[in-house]
């Protein structure tokens, strides 16, 4: 299932106040509440693989590249690991892999629909190409095997208080996804300024029909912060509980963007079930956008096995 678009309501974004200061002081205690010990903290870390997107988004990617990171999508922990940790029978995966659209073929033959693909979209990542070119690129993307695609907004129209603007430009994303796949609406939460500006363009994106809204392309001056984080899932909140019936929606949280270790992904973890409970730290709504935070958290995990915190070269990426 995917979300349909809702027609456009500018009272709803006008209505949209921040109170930074406060964002910032809630944001501060996300993670102080909640620790995770032991058993609920391997727990934890192997619900963090699950919400992965693996990705690769370098200018030097090759297939053989993609090969190996679908290969550790598919096994993202060592098989003794799971074993010692008594999951040896648990299918772990990540939640998807995340690739350009020159390597979805190669990632879709790999996978053979035993995972899915999310491909970054509409001319990432400063989404300033011709409207045809951004929405033909959705197109094809489709047609080579991604179900989810990740699309990036213009951000300018954004600065430019040009909300009419930004929800025809996501509803003609919308429609080209059409129902094959799952939208992925990437603000650049760097690049928009203000609190309140991510707050709108949130609103605006999941009016459009966005299923999923993502913090940053990973290539803005600042990615992934838990007060942006914080603003946009509070909007998702906001059109689950607090618009009339008609217009709830279901919206999925990515943030992007600088998250390499455990100890950044926890308190994300913790801000979802915080602000949206646990039905919303699942794969299905929540996901990392990373790269190498795979890496740490499997020797976080052989950690609790072994005593020994392993050197980053025993579990290679791809």
């Amino acid at each position: 299932m995917v979300n349909q678009p809702m027609p456009f309501d500018l009272g709803l974004v006008n209505a949209i106040r921040v109170n930074g200061p406060a964002v910032t002081r809630r944001a501060a205690t996300i993670g102080t509440r909640r620790c995770f010990k032991v058993e609920a903290q391997v727990a934890a870390l192997i619900r963090a693989v699950r919400c992965i997107d693996l990705t690769t988004l370098a200018g030097d990617d090759t297939p053989g590249r993609v090969q190996r990171l679908c290969a550790k999508a598919l096994q993202p922990v060592r098989r003794e690991i799971l074993t010692d940790l008594d999951l040896g029978d648990f299918n772990l995966t990540v939640g998807a892999v995340c690739v350009y659209h020159g390597q979805v073929a190669e990632a879709a033959r790999v996978l053979n629909g035993r995972l899915r693909i999310a491909a970054v979209s509409t001319s990432f990542p400063d989404g300033q190409g011709p409207r045809e070119t951004r929405l033909r690129e959705i197109e094809l993307s489709i047609e080579a095997g991604a179900t989810e695609i990740d699309v990036v907004i213009p951000r300018g129209l954004v600065l430019a208080g040009e909300w009419v603007g930004l929800f025809n430009e996501v509803l003609a994303m919308r429609q080209a996804c059409g129902n094959r796949a799952k939208m992925k609406v990437i603000l650049g939460t760097g690049n928009l300024s203000t609190l309140e500006n991510v707050a709108k363009t949130s609103a605006v994106a999941i009016m459009a029909g966005a299923d999923t809204i993502k913090t940053s392309t990973g290539k803005e001056p600042v990615n992934a912060t838990l007060p942006v984080g914080l603003v946009m899932v509070r909007q998702i909140r906001r059109f689950r509980d607090e618009v009339p019936t008609d217009q709830q929606r279901i919206v999925g949280f990515k943030p992007a963007g600088g998250i390499s270790s455990a100890a950044d992904a926890m308190p994300w973890l913790s801000l979802m079930l915080e602000e949206l409970g646990e039905e919303w730290a699942r794969p299905d709504r929540f996901r990392f956008g990373a790269s190498s935070l795979l890496n740490d958290i499997e020797r976080q995990l052989e950690m609790f096995v072994t005593g020994r915190y392993a050197a980053a070269h025993h579990h290679p990426m791809p």
